[in-house]
């Protein structure tokens, strides 16, 4: 591929490393906005190579991570106010080329500094702009008892930011494994319960009567429909359930509406982030943010398809590309 080329109020950014999301798996099946022939990659960082005539905020050598989210500003939802919703959306890695490749163009307006911080951790600040969404759309009330299923790299980073906003006490239901033991090993919630394949109802039942009256807030985030179907049942009366895992188009789940009704209970889901880095960098910038190990493994875009296989099998915390 050439260079690519930029306009009066782009960037080029040579890409030093780009985190591997389980999106990425849906992007290689041709799914969600995936159009081909594409670069995937939305998770960049990288050092500025050029800048167009306009650019001000960033210089050639800065080293910037990249927001792959650019808004149309003009479709129904922009113009309410409601850009990560937009009907026109550019996604670096997505729908126009992205960061699995030595050099990406993005706006200006789309790239932040990272200064000193490692690439190897600059890519999780996309995913941990995510959880800062998440966290926006939750709305967490102090004192709340929280429960996460999931502890992939984005539920860790998730994790972090609930017992940050409000959160007295968080549970994380996983399965066994690599990201599990990370999670305790990072000590990032209160307990842990390791859901097995072989016994899951034994260990989801041991947990309801653990909590007999639910928790505040209950978060999906395997992307497993059986989990997500299970999770309302441990959601305390008046309490909310965030569907925040990313599942199947085709995939259809029942719940009781009358559970939902009588108990009062919010269903709210989060989609991903637009605009939320900068407030992911303060939390990195006071120390409070555990980045360092997350990524476990890298790989060479020669690899791609090795690397693919051990995000699907899940034998890896959280696999990145690497040029440097």
């Amino acid at each position: 591929m050439s260079v690519p080329e930029i306009g009066d109020d782009d960037v080029l950014v040579r890409i030093s490393a780009c985190g591997v999301c389980g999106t990425d798996l849906h992007y290689h099946k041709g799914e969600f906005l995936a159009k081909w022939p594409l670069v995937p990659g939305h998770e960049a960082a990288g050092t500025i190579a050029a800048i167009g005539a306009n650019v001000k905020n960033v210089a050639i050598g800065d080293r910037v991570v990249a927001d792959p989210m650019q808004p149309c500003l003009t479709c129904f939802h922009c113009v309410r106010r409601k850009t990560l919703l937009c009907e026109n959306m550019t996604a670096f890695g997505g729908n126009v080329p992205g960061g699995f490749a030595e050099y990406c163009r993005y706006p200006a307006r789309s790239v932040h500094s990272i200064e000193d911080l490692p690439s190897l951790q600059a890519v999780l600040l996309e995913p941990a702009a995510c959880a800062a969404h998440g966290i926006e759309r939750m709305q967490i009330e102090a004192g709340s008892r929280v429960l996460l299923f999931g502890c992939g790299p984005t539920g860790i980073l998730l994790a972090q930011l609930v017992k940050m906003n409000g959160a007295a006490h968080l549970t994380i239901a996983s399965k066994g494994g690599p990201k599990l033991h990370l999670a305790r090993k990072l000590g990032i919630a209160d307990e842990y319960l390791t859901i097995s394949d072989d016994a899951p109802d034994e260990q989801m039942s041991t947990l309801a009567s653990l909590n007999p009256h639910g928790f505040d807030i209950v978060v999906e985030a395997t992307g497993s429909p059986w989990v997500l179907e299970s999770s309302l049942e441990f959601v305390r009366k008046g309490g909310k359930l965030v569907v925040y895992g990313v599942y199947d188009e085709s995939v259809k789940i029942s719940w009781s509406p009358f559970r939902i009704w009588e108990h009062e209970i919010t269903v709210l889901a989060s989609f991903c982030s637009m605009g939320h880095i900068p407030h992911v960098l303060e939390y990195v910038k006071a120390g409070r943010l555990k980045l360092d190990g997350i990524v476990d493994m890298t790989f060479r875009v020669e690899e791609w398809e090795e690397c693919l296989e051990v995000v699907r099998q899940g034998t890896v915390v959280k696999a990145a590309i690497v040029f440097d």
